[in-house]
């Protein structure tokens, strides 16, 4: 059978478990479930502030920053850490990839709350629908790419080098 025959020299690996697969999405969208629940509940808390809204913009960017900090530094390390029962995770196409598709397709929605939190933001205070607050939702915008592309790429690098 074609689907058997070595394709180099060194030796093969044998396929992801069960366990293993289980254990890299599930720590890749615990990450991005916590990272989006903590903007979104910040955001909410956002308008019991009575600071101008540029100041309140000014303080959702600089907890956006902080979380993603936070983040990034989670995933690195959870990426690192040794599973009792599924050991490592180590990097290989297979891995990365599955990291990548998890935290897009697995997580996705997590943003979506977000998104309405500041699409209301968006168009506080103005005299119709008309966004008035553009940066609101570019703020939505720079934590999906953060969510998508940044945390997942981390954690991908971080994993251990198979050897």
């Amino acid at each position: 059978m074609v689907d058997h025959l070595p394709v180099g020299t060194e030796a093969q690996r044998p396929p992801p478990r069960q366990a293993t697969l289980a254990l890299l999405v599930g720590r890749i969208t615990t990450i991005k479930l916590a990272y989006w629940t903590a903007l979104t509940a910040f955001e909410l808390a956002v308008p019991l502030d009575p600071a101008p809204a540029a100041e309140r913009f000014a303080s959702s960017i600089a907890f956006a920053g902080f979380a993603t900090l936070a983040v990034l530094l989670w995933a690195r390390r959870s990426a690192r850490a040794i599973d009792p029962r599924a050991g490592a995770l180590s990097r290989s196409v297979p891995t990365i990839a599955t990291t990548f598709v998890a935290a897009t397709v697995v997580a996705s929605p997590a943003s979506l709350p977000l998104l309405l939190v500041e699409r209301q933001r968006s168009i506080e205070n103005c005299a119709g629908l008309v966004t008035c607050h553009p940066e609101a939702l570019w703020l939505w915008v720079a934590t999906l790419l953060i969510g998508f592309v940044l945390i997942p790429a981390v954690f991908a690098a971080s994993l251990r080098s198979s050897s």
